[in-house]
């Protein structure tokens, strides 16, 4: 380990001189604490080994997504090449991916161009040895009506009565959740036609008829596994061959090994789970790229471009789109010419907002940015947290950040609560709330006050999102703009020849080719 460590810390020092001007004091000492913290996980080999397989990615010209998930909020990754965006740049933390009070296995997820994917799984397999690369074996297990409708066929139920039967499930419930909870509860959970529904079906099983033995022998086997499958994106490396470690077999649809344990066994076993994905709108950026260079001999940087293109902006303030990662439907478009942003800040928090639960404080957000509402903040102290995204809690990261200003939270501690809240944790929200209202009454806050601002965190923490995975994205959708509007011809013809195989897109972007007036060729066999 101790070799993996210094060798880290060389790789990341040569690469902080690359990436920033100075290392400052403030670079360094966030360098060493990271360091520290992989150092004491045990973890620095899997640094090593992504950091190995994306550089030998990008040596391949296999496209590399700028970062996913909260890896991006480690500047090692930065500074090593794994990621893209500065942590330091976008207040991301490194505590929000690996906790130093709570160690966990580390989970870095890659995106890559999807047609150089394989060929990076093909480099991983012929460096590490097939015997010590798997794909991670899935599950599909019985839903309700898939477990009645499997159960009649058995049985010999009428498809007919079978399909009816199955239909008055409500939606998104086990038969074991409607049968075992009191019926008071229930009619507050389910509403309308879906109670009725659920009436007639528990009427329906307390025959003595083929209908409620379908039913009853349903609810034996919903959750039993109906099939298998293998896991989209991850993969499994380990340091001795698989089969001394975990039953393994052979894939049906590859040469690689897979593993008999599914996803959640495989982490409790202590094998580290890497994410290879395969994203479209990389592919198409770099198509686009090479589209410039070919006709016109242009040698575009896409890293490097800036971010501040007033033309990139006016795609988003126009809501012109259609074609851009993460910004292209009806809804976002719609607010997009409301909201006119003009900072990438905008970008990275309205595809933080534009979910289910967060959807509702957009009108709030963009009301406060054009001055229609005002900015207030429950203290002044929130004011250096929240003012990019103009008083609103948006980001999992603006919680650690002010739990740790107002309450003296360690790092750790702030990741807890984060996480406690997140996911309505009540063991982990009990422990801690005394230990926040202390703290802060401890440094001369008003306990009213911290009183409100724990409500509106319990409120939204629930749809707070991550903004290590925001920015990486909403860096993607920035690129794709620019590329829109200072060639749009060219981004086009990438975007139609990814689509080839799906006529609903193709139309759709013919439509956005004519409203440009882009003229498309028909296909030519000469051409």
């Amino acid at each position: 380990k101790d070799g993996e460590n210094l060798y880290l810390k060389h790789l990341t020092y040569k690469g902080a001189e690359n990436r920033y001007k100075e290392i400052t004091e403030q670079i360094n000492e966030r360098i060493q604490l990271e360091l520290e913290i992989i150092k004491r996980s045990g973890y620095p080999g899997y640094f090593l080994i992504v950091q190995d397989f994306v550089a030998q990615a990008k040596r391949m010209n296999v496209s590399v997504g700028p970062g996913r998930g909260s890896a991006a909020g480690s500047i090692v990754a930065y500074c090593t090449g794994i990621t893209n965006v500065d942590p330091l740049r976008y207040d991301l933390l490194f505590e929000r991916f690996l906790n130093p009070d709570r160690i966990s296995l580390p989970d870095i997820d890659i995106d890559f161009d999807d047609e150089g994917r394989e060929r990076v799984i093909d480099w991983v397999v012929n460096k590490y040895g097939k015997e010590k690369v798997a794909q991670i074996i899935t599950y599909g297990t019985m839903a309700a009506r898939s477990a009645i409708r499997d159960t009649a066929r058995v049985l010999d139920l009428p498809l007919q009565e079978a399909d009816r039967v199955a239909k008055l499930v409500p939606d998104l419930t086990k038969l074991r959740t409607l049968f075992n909870t009191p019926v008071e509860e229930l009619k507050n959970r389910i509403q309308g036609d879906q109670y009725a529904n659920f009436k007639q079906l528990k009427k329906l099983s307390e025959g003595n008829d083929l209908i409620a033995e379908t039913i009853n022998q349903a609810r034996k086997l919903e959750g039993s596994i109906r099939n298998i499958g293998t896991h989209a994106c991850g993969i499994i490396i380990t340091p001795q061959p698989l089969v001394v470690l975990i039953p393994i077999a052979n894939a049906k649809d590859s040469e690689l090994l897979v593993t008999q344990f599914d996803n959640g066994v495989v982490e409790k076993a202590g094998l580290l789970k890497m994410d290879f994905l395969g994203l479209k709108n990389l592919t198409i950026i770099k198509d686009c790229i090479k589209i410039l260079k070919a006709l016109h001999n242009v040698d575009l940087d896409i890293d490097h471009i800036p971010l501040d293109d007033k033309k990139a902006f006016e795609i988003f303030q126009n809501a012109d789109t259609k074609g851009i990662f993460q910004f292209s439907s009806d809804g976002m478009r719609s607010h997009l010419k409301q909201l006119k942003p003009d900072k990438f800040d905008d970008l990275i928090a309205m595809n933080a907002l534009f979910r289910p639960g967060p959807m509702q404080y957009i009108p709030d957000y963009i009301a406060r940015k054009h001055g229609k509402k005002e900015i207030e903040y429950d203290l002044p102290e929130m004011k250096e947290y929240l003012s990019s995204t103009y008083g609103i809690t948006v980001y999992q990261e603006q919680v650690m950040l002010l739990s740790e200003r107002l309450a003296g939270f360690t790092k750790g501690q702030a990741d807890i609560l984060r996480k406690g809240m997140g996911k309505k944790n009540k063991k982990e929200i009990d422990k801690l709330k005394p230990m926040f209202f202390n703290g802060c009454i401890n440094n001369g806050y008003d306990e009213k006050i911290i009183e409100k601002i724990w409500t509106d965190w319990e409120k939204f923490a629930e749809y707070a999102f991550n903004k290590s995975h925001s920015t990486c994205y909403a860096l993607i959708a920035y690129q794709t703009a620019y590329l829109k509007s200072h060639y749009p011809g060219e981004l086009m013809a990438a975007i139609l020849t990814n689509h080839m195989k799906d006529i609903k897109d193709i139309t759709a972007y013919m439509e956005e080719c004519k409203r440009m007036d882009i003229k498309v060729l028909a296909p030519n066999v000469n051409e």
